[in-house]
């Protein structure tokens, strides 16, 4: 990822010095083990730990001619390593992808915490904005036609309960790559007791892969983008709601607009939408990942290598994009402005149409067919689609025409918005509870 969009933890996270930090990290507590279990010389642990971690420089260096990442990291290190003899029983019985796959999911796990701390906070701003919106009369739309009236806080509600199911999602993810293998060449521990893998697995808070080939197979990895996936889209189906409440003709909602900002090089009024746009951009780059890293579960004859330069680059970038898109929807969420105003003309900008469903059911309870209701209801409000006559005077006429009579008193109590949101109580109530 490129580092306009990569926050400073997470990248540290996926940077290679880190990674190359991490390999040491388990290197040294596979041979913590094998010394104490008395299959290495115990005086070879303490010059290994003490070894700074070679450069990516030097690696780079050396694998340039090994054509090898992990032999070249072994090599680098061997010289950083007094007396470099020590390092001869470094990697000792391990393949190259107990070492990757055991770092890889330390890797995923930080990842991981650093991504629910934010969501937690994503989380929380919506349900703050959604209780304080709660009273906020708006009308409802479907198909991007006005509906019934609404209020604007259970829309917000409904992204902040699917942003955090897509944060318990994540948190179960964490459990299917938080695991260490370290179980030889093939996965049956042929050169390297099982006890290794539980030592370094319990020291680096990580599950012993139940089974393994040589590497650990790929499918809690692809849950894992999977979630990330479903945390960006909600992000974008936010920003969505922003985008479209920016637009000139709503003008009900609008990003927060700074002191010296500007929207456009070339017409000085413009405020454009520009945070949601990017993150509607982004969530692309998250779903992009998953179908490449599903790809690598069916790998040939237990094991190949198509899986690994994907991941090279799905995985920290998926992590990445989904760090830098919380951050910025919850910058986003955190200062929207609401147009409580615009949102009432709006409602009433139809005439009075949005009241079309209550008058239908008004008409049933007074006696008529729902067949001779709808009609009469739809005809009065064709003639306010296109005469622009407000909707109880065309709805009088059709009645009349009908041999029907209107009751004025029942019409007051259907055409008054608040009416139709009296029974959210107990969402607000939910969405004040959710953690």
């Amino acid at each position: 990822m490129i580092g306009r969009y990569t926050l400073p933890a997470m990248g540290e996270v996926w940077s290679e010095a880190h990674k190359y930090a991490l390999w040491c990290r388990v290197e040294t507590l596979a041979l913590e083990a094998h010394a104490k279990a008395g299959r290495v010389p115990a005086d070879c642990v303490e010059p290994v730990r003490n070894a700074a971690p070679p450069t990516p420089e030097a690696v780079a260096e050396i694998e340039a001619v090994t054509q090898h990442d992990v032999i070249a990291f072994l090599s680098a290190w061997a010289d950083n390593t007094t007396p470099r003899e020590a390092a001869a029983y470094v990697h000792f019985g391990m393949t190259s992808s107990d070492l990757l796959d055991t770092a890889l999911g330390l890797q995923l796990v930080d990842a991981t915490d650093l991504l629910l701390a934010k969501a937690d906070g994503l989380v929380a701003a919506l349900r703050d904005l959604g209780l304080r919106e709660r009273d906020t009369v708006r009308v409802g739309r479907t198909h991007g036609i006005h509906g019934e009236p609404d209020v604007f806080g259970h829309r917000v509600a409904d992204f902040a309960f699917a942003m955090a199911r897509c944060r318990d999602r994540l948190r179960l993810a964490r459990a299917d790559v938080g695991v260490a293998k370290i179980s030889g060449a093939v996965g049956t521990y042929s050169n390297i007791e099982p006890d290794v893998e539980q030592h370094v697995a319990a020291a680096l808070g990580l599950t012993p892969a139940p089974v393994a080939t040589q590497v650990v197979i790929r499918d809690g990895i692809a849950s894992w983008v999977a979630a990330l996936a479903g945390l960006a889209t909600v992000c974008e189906a936010v920003a969505l709601e922003v985008r479209h409440g920016q637009r000139t003709e709503v003008r009900e909602l609008s990003e927060p607009f700074g002191r010296g900002q500007k929207g456009s090089s070339a017409m000085p009024h413009k405020k454009n939408p520009i945070m949601s746009e990017r993150i509607a951009g982004m969530a692309r780059i998250v779903r992009a990942q998953y179908v490449p890293v599903l790809e690598g579960v069916p790998l040939w004859h237990e094991r190949d290598i198509s899986h690994s330069s994907t991941e090279r680059i799905a995985l920290p970038d998926a992590a990445i994009a989904t760090d830098y898109l919380l951050h910025l929807t919850t910058r986003l969420v955190s200062g929207l402005v609401v147009d409580a105003a615009r949102m009432r003309a709006n409602l009433d900008a139809s005439g009075g149409l949005i009241y079309t469903s209550a008058v239908l059911l008004e008409l049933v309870e007074a006696g008529l067919s729902r067949e001779d209701a709808y009609a009469l209801t739809q005809r009065a409000a064709m003639t306010t689609w296109e005469t622009g006559v407000p909707f109880r005077e065309t709805l009088r006429t059709a009645a009349a025409d009908a041999g029907q009579q209107i009751d004025e008193a029942r019409l007051d109590e259907v055409c008054r918005p608040e009416r139709y949101v009296e029974r959210l109580g107990p969402v607000f109530d939910r969405l004040a509870a959710l953690a």
